[in-house]
């Protein structure tokens, strides 16, 4: 709001009294805490070693041991919707966010933007006197907003932050990533044969903001929400720290789960007598297929080979993130500021089951809807984390890192939204190595750091009457006893058609996996836990409390119809074509040029692959204008990674198209002589004329100097997308990781002449295929 201006105004300046009050901003409240919250992605509260899990914390152990562990504390059950309900204090569907991004849909739970009634807790701090910086994963930008030229009003500087560096999407390559810094794509700084990991370079980038804080405003507070691609797939971790867990997942997960029940209980997060649910606890035709566990021992060596692998690398690239969050502590404390910064380091939903029963060495072939062969894969164990891999691991980890629980993420069992929680704040709590076993919700976080900080949610902002926010504070849990009573009474979950009801230590289930196309919502069976003594939610008692179960029921209908959660959707969009037409109609649509062509020019970002011409399951023309000289070459235009798409470019007096098919080698190359100097149409043309046994388009890839055909070869081509997040549409160069291995250099710039213009032309086959986008859509959270 404006201050009154308290000085006077007269005719001459000499006779006036001037107010810089009235003009300058306000200042936190004296001794005001600083607030680093740490959000990682997809970890299962029995990962880590503060939970009892085999995956060395060292940072998060530190803190737990001078701070408080929660063992009841929840959140959405995917990426956007959590972070959504850290940025504003609302629940995920009040703010929009019912999914993520890129399956938003036309409805007020669903269309991922964020109302101005929920205005963000970065606003409000940065208000009330602190500096607010966002580093990392971001994935709250509607995706009709990705583009460079799209409106930022809905970027983490529109949303009340001072500064941002990370990725926009839900994921990203931690070896080469797509980055942003504050309302802009930039190129990374440096190649991973240089040192780079995008862990370390987010904890460069959040040092440096907080230190120019310090020394220039050395009392000025600060808010950072930093947030590493960590958990996340792609998982991706230097050798030496995957090489720390060589052989120590080789009992397996089935083994892995008993043992860490045990450590769980031992360290006093769960009750002694907490039983251990089934690997796979729903009845058959109520989930989706993919989301199955392989047991253990129906496994031949090579795949225990493989998963126990996949598991190494998951647990070194947490590590290796916990080392460079614990240089940021470090800093802390030797600046002095360590006991006065409230530290929140959390994860927000539980393991990723999104890597199918089998993993994959690129998880791109699992959300394009290709079979991986296992037998290649094998083939890559070794290489496992590094960057010649996109690897997830199987359902079997999801499991078992989200022990003693059912299921894992996307799911509102316990195995989807229980997740882990420590705060660390010396200044402001008494307590020192404990427990806390109070229920609470990632709503809550907001609430919290308003108090401890001393500020006031408004009730209006920017002249908009405020949504109250949806959680309560944890604040008085920092001193409370271990057991003591939670200030929570209710939360409602639902994710993709799931849903749940908590209320005072009982919750309600419906048995009705998310995306499993079931319908029939009126006719769900629900299963009813007596969760303040069955954590596990081991044991149904819905025959036992059918007035119990029923009153839950009401009251999520009810908190359904306060937060815009209807209407529900568990549409299985691969496999049944009636809820693929439906969702058609109502997801986001990127406007194809009447004409049916993209032209696209040199100078420019990359364009993100939603909102680039979509050359996936459809005939195309790409025609590119060029000035040549004897001196030309470099990248005309590329589109993807090694892990798939496609590049024009001239190496060597020779123009060469290529085309990377998932990764699988070898690469289609079509090639022809460079022509002579001067001004040219370098084009090709795919028809597609059939499709392969898995909907991949195939027919001949013609290659044009001028008007004549100068080669010409049969291809296949991708029906999905070549990346999940970034690797955009490049002019002139190639982004980050390049597409072809032929190119003699990274970027391979395009130098010696010059690129007027490239024309992407899909009018004669302009059929998107939607199944799969959402498919890969569904894959980003």
């Amino acid at each position: 709001m404006t201050k009154e201006f308290k000085g006077s105004i007269n005719l001459d300046v000499r006779d006036s009294v001037s107010d810089w009050d009235a003009f300058l901003p306000d200042k936190a409240p004296k001794g005001a805490p600083n607030v680093l919250v740490v959000l990682y992605d997809d970890t299962g509260q029995a990962s880590w070693s503060p939970y009892g899990g085999r995956i060395n914390m060292p940072t998060m152990d530190r803190l737990a041991q001078n701070g408080l562990t929660y063992s009841q504390w929840h959140t959405t059950a995917l990426c956007s919707p959590t972070r959504s309900t850290f940025l504003t204090g609302r629940n995920h569907h009040l703010n929009g966010f019912a999914s993520i991004s890129e399956s938003s849909t036309g409805f007020p739970g669903y269309n991922s933007h964020i109302p101005p009634s929920n205005a963000t807790m970065a606003n409000v701090l940065r208000d009330a006197g602190w500096s607010t910086f966002w580093v990392g994963k971001n994935h709250n930008v509607p995706i009709d907003e990705w583009t460079a030229g799209a409106s930022k009003k809905n970027w983490p500087l529109a949303q009340g932050y001072d500064r941002f560096y990370g990725f926009i999407g839900g994921e990203t390559n931690n070896w080469y990533p797509s980055l942003a810094e504050d309302n802009r794509y930039i190129d990374q700084p440096y190649s991973p044969e240089e040192g780079y990991h995008l862990s370390k370079d987010l904890a460069d980038q959040a040092l440096k903001m907080i230190r120019d804080v310090k020394q220039t405003e050395p009392e000025k507070p600060w808010y950072l929400w930093f947030c590493p691609g960590a958990n996340h797939a792609p998982h991706h971790a230097p050798q030496e720290y995957i090489d720390k867990y060589k052989g120590m997942f080789d009992d397996g997960y089935e083994a892995y789960r008993e043992w860490v029940l045990g450590r769980m209980v031992e360290k006093g997060i769960l009750p002694a007598d907490t039983d251990l649910t089934p690997l796979n606890p729903m009845p058959q035709g109520t989930f989706s297929p993919t989301d199955e566990v392989r047991p253990w021992d129906e496994l031949n060596d090579e795949e225990k080979r493989m998963f126990s692998r996949m598991a190494e690398v998951f647990a070194g690239f947490s590590e290796y993130t916990d080392a460079q969050v614990g240089r940021i502590v470090d800093y802390l404390e030797e600046s002095g500021q360590l006991d006065n910064t409230l530290i929140i380091y959390c994860a927000d939903n539980g393991a990723s089951g999104e890597g199918s029963p089998n993993g994959s060495v690129n998880e791109g072939k699992i959300f394009g809807g290709y079979p991986d062969d296992e037998e290649q894969n094998l083939t890559m164990v070794d290489k496992l984390g590094s960057p010649d891999t996109y690897n997830h691991y199987p359902t079997g980890w999801a499991a078992a890192f989200s022990t003693p629980y059912k299921m894992f993420k996307r799911y509102t069992y316990q195995g989807g939204v229980c997740d882990p929680l420590v705060i660390h704040w010396p200044a402001g709590m008494k307590a020192r190595g404990e427990v806390r076993h109070q229920y609470h919700h990632s709503t809550d976080i907001v609430p919290t750091i308003l108090e401890a900080c001393g500020v006031e949610f408004p009730d209006t902002y920017n002249g908009v009457e405020q949504t109250p926010l949806s959680g309560v504070s944890m604040r008085y849990s920092f001193d409370a006893p271990a057991d003591g009573q939670t200030a929570k009474e209710t939360q409602y979950y639902e994710m993709f058609g799931q849903r749940g009801l908590w209320h005072k230590g009982w919750k309600a289930v419906s048995i009705h996996g998310p995306v499993s196309g079931v319908s029939n919502f009126d006719k769900d069976e629900w299963e009813l836990f007596h969760s303040e003594v069955d954590r596990a939610e081991a044991h149904d008692l819905a025959a036992e409390h059918p007035d119990k179960l029923e009153e839950l029921k009401a009251l999520w209908m009810a908190e359904a119809e306060a937060n815009n959660v209807l209407p529900l959707n568990d549409l299985q969009i691969i496999g049944n074509p009636k809820d693929f037409e439906t969702f058609v109609g109502m997801e986001f649509h990127q406007p194809v040029p009447p004409s049916g062509q993209y032209v696209y020019y040199p100078g420019t970002s990359e364009v993100p692959e939603r909102s680039a011409a979509n050359v996936h399951g459809v005939s195309y023309k790409i025609l590119a204008e060029v000035d040549l000289t004897p001196d030309s070459q470099g990248v005309i235009f590329a589109h993807g990674s090694r892990f798939g798409g496609h590049s024009l470019f001239i190496s060597g007096g020779v123009v060469t198209y290529a085309y990377n098919f998932l990764g699988i080698p070898p690469e289609d190359r079509i090639s022809a002589p460079v022509p002579t100097s001067g001004k040219h149409i370098i084009g090709v043309e795919f028809t597609k004329d059939g499709m392969g046994p898995n909907r991949e388009g195939i027919g001949p890839l013609k290659l044009f100097i001028d008007d004549q055909q100068v080669g010409e070869q049969k291809i296949r081509t991708v029906l999905g997308h070549f990346s999940l997040c970034g690797e955009g549409l490049c002019i002139g160069y190639d982004s980050a990781d390049p597409v072809s291995s032929a190119y003699p250099e990274p970027r391979f710039e395009f130098r010696g002449g010059e690129i007027v213009k490239v024309v992407f032309d899909i009018a004669d086959d302009a059929y998107i295929d939607v199944e799969s986008h959402l498919a890969a859509a569904m894959s980003r959270d």
